[in-house]
């Protein structure tokens, strides 16, 4: 196996070098035809992947930024990226103000056991 094979062996094993079709359509913008015809041009790499029983396609994330590029230009890219991260904060900020609520509760429940 050459350096190049086996680096891009670890790349599809490397976390967030890699995102499913969905998400590459979601976050990058692109339409699934637009996914499928790049794989058939050979400028998109897939595994093939399932869970559940539904079957779904592990992308590239470099290979699918560049075909967004290529597609739709700089500045679309970079702006569906900050939605997508915008997206991903507003879930984690919700996630972590219902994490200290529960928090506050147990504190003020031991607290009142306490006496204080």
């Amino acid at each position: 196996m050459d350096d190049q094979s086996y680096e891009q062996g670890l790349e599809w094993k490397r976390k967030g070098a890699t995102l499913s079709d969905k998400n590459a359509c979601r976050e990058f913008g692109l339409t699934r035809d637009e996914i499928y015809d790049a794989i058939d041009a050979g400028t998109l790499q897939y595994r093939q992947a399932a869970m559940h029983g539904n079957p779904w396609l592990r992308l590239l994330r470099r290979e699918v930024e560049a075909l967004a590029r290529t597609r739709h230009g700089d500045s679309y890219v970079n702006e569906q990226q900050s939605r997508a991260e915008l997206t991903r904060l507003n879930k984690e900020i919700r996630r972590l103000r219902a994490e200290v609520a529960e928090l506050e509760e147990r504190r003020a429940k031991i607290s009142s056991g306490l006496g204080g």
